[in-house]
């Protein structure tokens, strides 16, 4: 792998294995406010996407009153139930060490809002190891558009060839492909990457292997 100075990692799925939060969070407001049944693939193939364009696709066309009806008991019963589910993927705790002692620079880029992002990063023990946050509220625009990853190139002060987006769906991979920055796709992703349009520039199963040594 070459050896990158910068890293922008997605959160959900990549860093930190909410899977099963986020299914039971979207199972209990579809039930509540639709009387409607989502399976798991359904879920699962939609996260990465801002919360609105989430529950756009359960709702179909909402105002913004029952958007914030519903994504306020949707985030309420998510930070009531996280402590039950939220845990670390292995080796990530370590390989964000690694990178740190090293010296590279990282960004969260993440479709996740800041306040939960914050609570979920620190309760894992990981927040310290990155500098620079981009969620829904720092852009306009959001993954798989370009704009997340270099608004955290430009909070990083970093050049895009030596920057590394890590990511485990494929709104990550186009929102790096777009950027015009490499990208690695996690193994232990639940989404097929033979499905991607875009293929990643590398394909990773353990964190402490982005540190070149």
């Amino acid at each position: 792998m070459k050896n990158y100075d910068f890293f922008l990692f997605d959160a959900d799925g990549t860093l930190i294995d909410t899977m099963e939060l986020i299914y039971r969070c979207f199972v209990h407001t579809c039930r509540k406010f639709a009387n409607k049944e989502v399976s798991r693939p359904e879920i699962q193939k939609n996260v990465g996407l801002t919360l609105r364009d989430q529950m756009a696709k359960y709702f179909g066309p909402m105002t913004q009153e029952f958007f914030e009806t519903v994504s306020t008991e949707h985030m309420a019963f998510q930070t009531a139930h996280y402590l039950e589910h939220l845990k670390l993927f292995p080796t990530v705790a370590e390989g964000l060490a690694m990178l740190s002692a090293a010296g590279k620079r990282m960004a969260v880029v993440t479709s996740r809002r800041r306040n939960t992002l914050d609570l979920y990063l620190k309760t894992t023990g990981i927040l310290h190891f990155f500098e620079a946050f981009v969620t829904p509220e720092t852009t306009l625009t959001h993954k798989p558009g370009p704009e997340p990853a270099l608004a955290a190139l430009a909070l990083l002060g970093a050049q895009k060839d030596r920057a590394l987006f890590v990511g485990d769906a494929e709104f990550d991979i186009e929102c790096a492909s777009r950027a015009g920055v490499d990208s690695a796709f996690v193994k232990w992703s639940c989404n097929d990457p033979l499905r991607m349009a875009i293929r990643p520039t590398w394909f990773i199963d353990d964190l402490r292997k982005l540190l070149n040594h």
